[in-house]
């Protein structure tokens, strides 16, 4: 017990300097920050290639766009690719022009949008624990820091973002324009003081004139004037969901604790509206004018609304399919949500309304998660990237649930206000040799059965995946690779630390544990996981787009037989004829003979089952590689022309 008051008193002194000294906190929050980044979406960011199928689509068309100097419409493989809107390949082509292209250039936006959100969900969690610490009359810098790298951790620290930080699409780019224009709001929206009626007279009559103030302001403050930058930025990133998704978000928030037409005027709505036009519209006009109805009817027809209304792509899944998203992608730490979620007590309205703007944070943060899961539960067509928006809010609940367990104070000074009650919360801040809450130790035994149920499925991954087409052998060398084993003991320790603080009754470090344990699982696991798949899946035809730069003749086209895989297209720069079955792809050549087209041949890329369907005779073809489960050939003309073909 000794050593243990040791230790927080050192930390409490250590943290208490940094308080002391701004230039001392804000490196060690820099240092922070840039420490759990490069863990997360920095390390071997572009070290492996391009992931088939959505990434390479992406890639090319920036590439498209970077090569013609066309930064309206954007194009893929000699078509119109009009699934997103133009900001994630501008910021790639911008990437391209300053670091050339190449894999990290490609993901270098998703890793700069995932680090931004993260840098000002730490800004804001500290702003918020400042303020409740000035409400409360007491210092705490040990659990304002605490809370502050624990929000960015878990917000960086979760499958789902670091799957999609690492990947060169739009969802990153989506979730940190649209995740940080809501910080932003709460920010605009909490810092207007004189929100609720004070004791004090001289308090209230400041907070009025202040509030004055803001309302005839001729222009927004600076948090609600980013928030509609972030917002034009969204809209530019994927269409209306960017302004539908945040709006609902806002205005349910707003409409709860009674605010709307108050916030509204404040934060100047109308001039708000015609600077998200102003930033968005342009383009838009520039690429319907161009390209008329095909981009309406396929853009905001097929994409958006076809999306929410019916099955997309074959991508349906049952109405509970989010809830196993959210299981697994804000693993290890999601089995902490509900308690985080029923600890807000958000159904008691009066109480909430009765609170300062800030401290309805909490608040905020159930609205915005409940209404991406509910907005993209409701809607038909179901993808795992749909509901990251939610992850940070998720961090976020999570945090405030965790920090509760930090002490109530850091010095004697604070003791006069002990007894001062957190409203906001709905347990108060425990020591760590307190009694816990019931349902926070049951979520806590639940961390423990999640976290060996984890262990086991992963020890038993080779016979739970799927097979691969790309990858005979994909069982085989996953187990002989020792990854499932390594996953399944890092799990199961945690399962078993976890389980000892819980009977020691050394709550606060629960989380620490999950956060160690799922570090461990990114160096030992995730990341040799990588270059595993990347090597046994992606390398192929990598090598074969080199020897296709190589082989291929002046105006030669290039077949895809059977599959599609668009890195081939932006490893070999070279316009990709994708055929779907061998009869098709015969009498394709059959007609190219019959034109007499210089060169006389094709190059066909096929696996090895569809190419052995073709039915063609070694003098027929020449192979030029076999690479994995590719094999690339060359077809001439003449051998083809009178001949008729037999299809098996």
């Amino acid at each position: 017990m000794r050593m243990k008051l040791s230790v927080k008193h050192t930390v409490d002194q250590w943290f208490n300097r940094i308080a002391k000294n701004p230039a001392l906190g804000v490196t060690v929050s820099i240092l922070w920050l840039i420490l759990i980044s490069w863990i997360a979406f920095g390390w071997n960011l572009g070290n492996t290639g391009l992931v088939d199928e959505t990434e390479p689509l992406f890639a090319e068309a920036s590439r498209q766009m970077f090569v013609t100097g066309d930064w309206i419409t954007p194009f893929f493989n000699g078509d119109t690719r009009f699934d997103k809107p133009a900001l994630v390949y501008w910021c790639q082509a911008i990437a391209y022009a300053i670091f050339g292209v190449n894999e990290w250039a490609v993901r270098l936006p998703s890793a700069i949008a995932a680090l931004g959100l993260i840098c000002l969900a730490f800004y804001t969690i500290q702003w918020y624990t400042a303020k409740q610490d000035d409400l409360e009359q007491v210092s705490r810098p040990t659990r304002r820091y605490l809370t502050s790298f624990m929000v960015a951790a878990l917000m960086a620290l979760n499958p789902e973002t670091i799957i999609w930080a690492r990947t060169g699409v739009s969802d990153m780019l989506l979730t940190g324009c649209m995740a940080s224009a809501l910080l932003c709001f709460f920010l605009g929206y909490a810092g207007k003081q004189g929100s609720r009626e004070q004791g004090a007279g001289g308090k209230r009559e400041q907070g009025n004139r202040e509030a004055e103030l803001i309302t005839n302001a001729p222009f927004p403050n600076k948090w609600y004037l980013a928030f509609y930058v972030l917002i034009a930025g969204a809209i530019l990133t994927k269409g209306p969901v960017g302004i539908v998704l945040p709006g609902l978000i806002v205005a349910a928030f707003l409409l709860y604790v009674g605010k709307f037409r108050e916030v509204l005027r404040e934060m100047r709505f109308l001039m708000g509206i015609l600077i998200i036009l102003g930033l968005s519209v342009p383009w838009y006009a520039l690429v319907i004018w161009r390209n008329g109805w095909n981009y309406i009817n396929s853009f905001f027809g097929y994409h958006n609304l076809d999306r929410f209304t019916e099955v997309v792509n074959g991508h349906s899944a049952p109405w509970y399919f989010y809830f196993l998203v959210v299981l697994l992608g804000f693993a290890p730490y999601s089995v902490y949500l509900p308690v985080s979620i029923v600890r807000l007590k958000f159904w008691q309205r009066s109480h909430w309304r009765s609170l300062e703007r800030f401290q309805q944070f909490g608040l905020f943060a159930w609205f915005w998660f409940a209404s991406v899961f509910g907005f993209f539960t409701i809607a038909v067509t179901k993808l795992p990237s749909y509901v990251l928006p939610l992850m940070p809010a998720a961090a976020i609940l999570v945090t405030l649930l965790w920090s509760d367990l930090l002490p109530k104070t850091d010095s004697p000074n604070d003791t006069a206000t002990q007894g001062h009650k957190d409203t906001e919360r709905g347990f108060n801040h425990l020591p760590a040799s307190s009694s816990i809450p019931p349902l926070l130790l049951w979520s806590g035994w639940v961390n423990v059965v999640f976290l060996s149920f984890l262990a086991t499925a992963l020890f038993n991954i080779s016979h739970i995946l799927g097979t691969d087409p790309a990858i005979s052998n994909f069982h085989e060398l996953i187990q002989r690779s020792g990854l499932p084993l390594i996953a399944a003991v890092i799990w199961l320790v945690c399962a078993v630390l976890v389980a000892g603080l819980l009977l020691s009754r050394r709550w606060n470090y629960i989380s620490s544990i999950n956060l160690i344990g799922f570090v461990a699982f990114i160096i030992f696991v995730l990341t040799p996981t990588s270059f595993f798949i990347d090597r046994e899946r992606q390398l192929p035809l990598r090598e074969l787009s080199a020897v296709i730069l190589q082989a291929k003749q002046p105006d030669e086209e290039l077949i895809m037989l059977g599959f599609k895989k668009p890195s081939v297209v932006f490893y070999s720069h070279i316009h990709v004829n994708y055929l779907g079955f061998p009869q098709q792809a015969v009498e394709h050549i059959k007609n190219q003979a019959a034109k007499g087209l210089k060169p006389p041949s094709v190059l066909v890329l096929a696996e090895q089952k569809k190419f052995l369907q073709m039915d063609l005779q070694p003098d027929d073809y020449k192979s030029l590689s076999t690479k994995g489960a590719y094999n690339l050939v060359r077809i001439p003309f003449k051998k083809k022309k009178n001949e008729k073909i037999d299809i098996s």
